[in-house]
């Protein structure tokens, strides 16, 4: 129905094995409106009678919690069909702002009438934002995942792989490594063949979920060391499925507390 955006949701509701931004990296190459409809039954025309593409259907928040997920905006615009949702990070740290894009142009216009309401302690902007803006933050994401850097065509090039993996380099590590990026309906058992050629603690690979019993795309992975934690830090930025999964040092407390979240 939309083309090569995956699985799509008719009710803007939240369900399980919903994948938002699956495949982001075949987007760049398809029809920039992802072959999504207006929703208005027809298209404006100029008046020397040429076609006129309808507004590109994004927005863009700011001030998110720094704990936000996929889920949580999904559910912040309940209701509203959601196309795509992009977390922009910085150096590897969520930045507070993502972009969205919905399935028409007037699911925009209700999605910015939710501008400052709250989501959880917080409240979030949301205005419009042009399409350039979203492909060049697409871009720089790709870009800084080291997935098309022979591609890349920025005005400065792409920082080298040595600076992309320097700042997880600098930071301690413990036994436990941290997935994020997963895909909702992940099993402990393919992230134990993903970390195949390492050795880890299978009884100690916790799957985050919501108190909903929802997951969230995380997971907690304990290493027979720290150095095979270390190691293990070579699949960062490999895939599950459709889906590349980053990987980051964690530590026990945090991994104790994400257990007990999912258990409220």
């Amino acid at each position: 129905m939309y083309g090569p955006r995956g699985a799509m949701l008719g009710s803007g509701g939240v369900s399980d094995g919903y994948e938002v931004g699956s495949k982001r990296q075949r987007m760049m190459e398809s029809n920039p409106y992802f072959a999504v409809s207006s929703g208005t039954g027809s298209l404006p025309y100029g008046y020397a009678g040429g076609f006129q593409p309808p507004p590109f259907p994004v927005v863009r928040l700011r001030g998110l919690p720094f704990n936000c997920t996929d889920i949580d905006i999904l559910k912040f615009f309940a209701g509203l069909t959601i196309v795509d949702v992009l977390l922009v990070n910085k150096s590897g740290r969520f930045s507070g702002e993502a972009f969205v894009v919905f399935a028409g142009a007037m699911q925009v216009e209700f999605a910015l009438q939710r501008d400052r309401q709250n989501m959880g302690r917080r409240y979030v902007e949301v205005f419009r934002c042009k399409k350039q803006d979203y492909y060049n933050a697409v871009a720089s994401e790709i870009n800084y995942e080291g997935i098309y850097d022979t591609d890349y065509h920025g005005s400065s090039p792409p920082p080298s792989r040595s600076k992309r993996f320097n700042d997880k380099d600098q930071m301690e590590y413990t036994e436990i490594l941290k997935m994020r990026g997963l895909p909702f309906q992940v099993t402990k058992s393919q992230i134990v063949e993903f970390f195949k050629d390492f050795k880890l603690i299978e009884d100690r690979v916790h799957i985050a979920c919501r108190p909903d019993g929802k997951a969230t795309g995380e997971a907690y992975v304990e290493f027979v060391s720290t150095e095979e934690a270390k190691r293990a830090m070579s699949k960062d930025k490999m895939t599950i499925g459709s889906r590349y999964v980053e990987l980051f040092p964690s530590t026990p407390d945090e991994a104790r507390r994400a257990e007990s979240r999912s258990r409220q």
